[in-house]
């Protein structure tokens, strides 16, 4: 559960934690308009819901702390995305979501996270690495994890310049030194090798890209995002039944990846099960009902709903665009 560093939230002696608002109480408890909820909800920030529980104000509450500090949208998002997800696994951990100069940072009890990748950081500077030299025992032992530190530490550093670079538009060849040198640094960075991944894929090199997102889930074999760009990468290359499979391993592990049901959408209906097509167009727009995305789902739903029920009436599906592959 999110909650504030400082102080208890004053929400809890209102209504026990179990309990629900209405989007009328939300606006009110948290003094924001409904057209502000909105926004946030066409951003992608909140989940659009009639009721609210007592965890969904607290997750409010951080967005309205970070806005008010000019957090970027894109930074809050990825932020709480990784939360969810680690939340999900570990319910009980203590969570803390802040603005660093820029950035907006995540930490789990003491350690932070990295909020694209959801990965756990090392958090030592210099001089506590420097430490570990000096503990009582094997100085083997003591260099050994100081290196590791050390590796990990600059694993991070050219992560973040991987990232930094591909917001810059910097030339690909850059960005592709940048990832491989943090996967050189750290083998256990399956975030490394998926962006190195989709660096290929939009560069069309499938193999490379292949090969890359095969080694994150020999690394992490429950990673997600590594199934869906798998699925993504399959489905350009004309091979529906490995795309298929990706896909439905990435729902299987995270249930309400709208990509993931947008696309399998997308392949039900055009290998004309129309069904499992309409199944998966629903639940995509139970998640997301305002986007762009969102109007071309609620179009093709309806085509099949009309087939379904007059006969004779279906057309040749026309070919759409699938949810391109994701960095963390």
């Amino acid at each position: 559960m999110l909650r504030e560093p400082s102080q208890r939230p004053p929400l809890a002696h209102e209504r026990e934690a179990g309990g629900e608002y209405t989007r009328q109480e939300v606006c009110r408890l948290l003094k924001i308009g409904n057209r502000q909820l909105r926004s946030w909800e066409r951003q992608q920030l909140i989940p659009e819901l009639a009721e609210y529980r007592f965890s969904d104000l607290l997750i409010l509450k951080k967005i309205i702390g970070l806005r008010a500090k000019n957090a970027h949208p894109r930074a809050i998002r990825q932020a709480l995305h990784a939360i969810r997800e680690r939340l999900r696994d570990h319910p009980a951990e203590d969570v803390q979501v802040y603005q660093e100069g820029r950035r907006v940072q995540v930490k789990i009890g003491k350690q932070k996270m990295d909020p694209r990748s959801g990965q756990l950081l090392f958090d030592f500077d210099e001089a506590e690495i420097n430490k570990l030299l000096q503990l009582p025992g094997a100085q083997k032992r003591g260099a050994t994890l100081a290196e590791r530190v050390r590796n990990k530490l600059e694993a991070d550093q050219w992560f973040e310049r991987g990232l930094e670079l591909e917001q810059r538009g910097a030339p690909c060849e850059q960005i592709v030194e940048a990832y491989q040198k943090a996967s050189e640094l750290d083998p256990q960075s399956a975030a490394a090798r998926v962006n190195l991944g989709t660096v290929f894929f939009n560069g069309h090199a499938w193999a490379d890209a292949e090969m890359e997102y095969q080694r994150a889930l020999e690394i992490d074999p429950d990673y997600a995002l590594a199934h869906f760009n798998l699925g993504n990468l399959y489905d350009e290359r004309g091979d529906p039944k490995n795309a298929l499979h990706h896909y439905e391993e990435a729902l299987r592990l995270h249930p309400a990846y709208a990509d993931a049901h947008y696309n399998v959408a997308l392949l039900y209906q055009g290998t004309r099960d129309l069904l499992n097509a309409m199944r998966h167009w629903r639940a995509y727009l139970k998640l997301d009902s305002t986007s762009t995305w969102a109007q071309i789902a609620q179009r093709e739903l309806a085509k099949i709903e009309a087939v379904t029920v007059v006969k004779g009436k279906a057309a040749k599906p026309p070919k759409l665009e699938l949810v391109k592959s994701e960095k963390v």
